[in-house]
């Protein structure tokens, strides 16, 4: 394995690790001792990729949102062709990487968040991808007239973040295809016709 593959692989094992370990104790007070040995790496090993835990915790965000986005570009088609490509979109990934989910959840909403500045510049990112889709949406009229797209986009996003939260924790034994359906039924209102 060459040396970015190599570090690529290592970057992601220590983000796995993290993710795991911020899934069952969350990440107040979790050390870099600890996403180390998780990780099956030494301590020196997340310093010299990342810098410190803080730039860990970053780089992770970062690379969470990046997959989530590529997801997202994907979507297309008609008004529920995209809604569900969307919505698709961001349950499949939840449910795959659900303390990612969780970390999001916890840093947006505490303050002052210490990944603050770093998550509005993502948010941003996410919800500027939804609001694309919506935006060609209204356009070709496919969504009724009054929908306010940016409010609808960070609406759309919120709402499918937490309903993916409440379904790990209190309905785990429902599919993602159900939750993507309840999903759509709420937003249904938003197509035209």
């Amino acid at each position: 394995m060459s040396g970015p593959a190599r570090t690529g692989a290592t970057k992601r094992k220590l983000f796995d690790a993290t993710l795991r370990l911020a899934g069952t104790r969350g990440m107040v007070g979790l050390t870099v001792d600890e996403i180390a040995a998780e990780a099956g790496v030494a301590k020196g090993t997340v310093y010299y990729n990342f810098g410190s835990k803080d730039g860990l915790i970053d780089a992770l965000l970062r690379y969470g949102v990046d997959l989530l986005a590529a997801r997202l570009r994907a979507a297309d088609g008609s008004a529920a062709d995209t809604l569900t490509a969307l919505i698709d979109g961001m349950v499949g990934f939840f449910a795959e990487y659900p303390a990612f989910a969780q970390l999001l959840v916890s840093e947006l909403w505490r303050t002052p968040g210490q990944w603050r500045e770093t998550l509005t510049l993502l948010r941003a990112e996410v919800t500027s991808i939804i609001r694309g889709h919506l935006e060609r949406l209204a356009d070709s009229g496919e969504l009724p007239a009054g929908v306010e797209v940016p409010t609808a986009s960070a609406a759309l996003f919120g709402t499918v973040l937490v309903v993916t939260l409440d379904w790990q924790v209190f309905t785990p034994d429902r599919t993602a295809v159900q939750v993507r359906d309840s999903v759509l039924a709420l937003v249904r209102g938003l197509r035209a016709g």
